[in-house]
């Protein structure tokens, strides 16, 4: 027995139940037809000329039918007798690397075969002008040549700040298509200036680059689409501050709150830009942000593979796994931070051994002062919130609520010879 296992080996791991969280479920019935109306009666048909070259920005985020909503609107562009082609618009994601990106949007499901439009990857910009305080507003060179340009995003909560306009159409015209030069000069002042600087910056690429329109996208709490429709270049900024107030209302959440123990069994890009999503778990790189939940441990158990080795925001746990670690790829993850200029999530965590060791620190740790009926809740993703697994302490609060219903009696956590959790949450459901 290590020095390690000695100190918590005595700790006692409450018994878990599974669990549903209900949320209102308003996604579209049929997310192709939806956007493919929106395309018809949007008015973009008369900006598109015979054999223009459009380019599509589309980012590194796991949006619900990223690929249905590329291959939707790269046909309507053919169908209009455009030539489109895909420009990865991911500020410094993918390594910072031309070839990273193009491979981060293959993970994605986004290829020029599952498209039908070939992806142009650099990493090379064009300088438009600057703002006042000098920061240079830049755009990927194959989209400034193209004749004319689009964005595909979601809607949402930004990770870092809370503002008017966060993560959508506007952030992916600024930073995304401003490859990690561009994303660099919009995280320079840091997140205190980043919602004023998202807005400054995409004015004026909207003003001076050939940007026709946005494709957004908005998910309930299901991560599934409630809303696609395609908005005209002049009407992104406006329209974006209703989208982002419907995306707020409909995000998903922990029922439970506070509690003493938070796990979560993935991180990783496709569920948020800080691996776990502040929004849900109450731990943020920045204090520029909102938040509500309350955990006073935080547990991340794994990485996901779709990361590539991406460990952003790994730092906002107070305990990782030596599994977890050991798929860290230290050149993606420390680009990320340095182009972003927050290095709260970069921080390297306490690392235990297995998974039983991690949640017996958290509790150990926890100071709870009721240390026999601790309040543990695992997720397996800040994505997907609607299986969960509560401890014994928290039923009767899931008794209560009437957004709740219980899966399963309460058992103990099941870990095999490694000490690692043995089940899963599709077996709970």
């Amino acid at each position: 027995m290590t020095v390690i296992q000695g100190l918590i080996e005595h700790i006692n791991l409450p018994r878990m139940a599974p669990v549903r969280q209900i949320f209102e479920d308003t996604s579209l019935p049929d997310v192709d037809a939806a956007l493919r109306e929106s395309f018809r009666t949007s008015g973009v048909a008369e900006r598109i000329k015979p054999g223009a070259r459009i380019a599509v920005g589309v980012g590194s985020r796991g949006l619900a039918d990223l690929p249905l909503l590329v291959r939707v609107t790269v046909d309507e562009l053919k169908k209009l007798g455009a030539e489109p082609f895909i420009v990865p618009a991911m500020g410094s994601h993918g390594g910072a690397t031309a070839l990273g990106q193009e491979r981060l949007l293959a993970g994605l499901g986004v290829t020029e075969e599952s498209v039908g439009a070939p992806i142009r990857s650099s990493m090379e910009t064009v300088e438009l002008d600057r703002l006042p305080n000098g920061l240079p507003v830049l755009i990927d060179r194959y989209a400034m040549e193209a004749d004319g340009i689009c964005v595909i995003n979601r809607v949402k909560a930004h990770t870092s700040f809370t503002a008017p306009i966060e993560s959508g159409m506007a952030k992916m015209i600024t930073i995304g298509l401003g490859k990690q030069k561009g994303a660099d000069s919009c995280h320079a002042h840091g997140f205190g200036k980043m919602a004023e600087h998202v807005v400054e910056m995409a004015k004026i690429k909207l003003a001076k680059a050939p940007i026709l329109f946005g494709v957004a996208s908005v998910e309930n709490a299901y991560d599934k689409i409630a809303i696609a429709e395609v908005v005209l270049a002049e009407n992104i900024l406006e329209r974006e501050l209703d989208l982002l107030k419907i995306s707020k209302a409909s995000m998903p959440r922990i029922l439970f709150n506070p509690i003493d123990v938070l796990v979560v069994d993935k991180m990783g890009k496709e569920y948020s830009g800080t691996g776990t999503d502040p929004n849900i778990t109450g731990r943020a790189p920045t204090p520029y942000i909102k938040l509500q939940q309350e955990a006073t441990r935080f547990v991340i158990r794994d990485l996901s593979m779709k990361s590539g080795g991406n460990a952003t925001g790994m730092g906002l746990a107070d305990i990782i796994t030596r599994r977890l670690f050991d798929k860290i790829d230290f050149n993606a993850t420390y680009a990320n931070h340095i182009t972003s200029t927050v290095m709260l999530g970069a921080k390297i965590p306490m690392i235990m051994d297995n998974d039983e060791l991690a949640l017996k620190c958290a509790i150990k740790t926890c100071n709870s002062l009721d240390p026999g009926n601790i309040k543990m809740v695992r997720l397996e993703n800040t994505l997907h919130l609607e299986t969960i697994w509560i401890s014994e302490a928290l039923l009767a609060d899931a008794e209560a609520n009437p957004a709740v219903e219980i899966l399963g009696e309460a058992r103990a956590i099941d870990f095999d010879a490694d000490g690692n959790i043995a089940d899963t949450m599709a077996a709970a459901a």
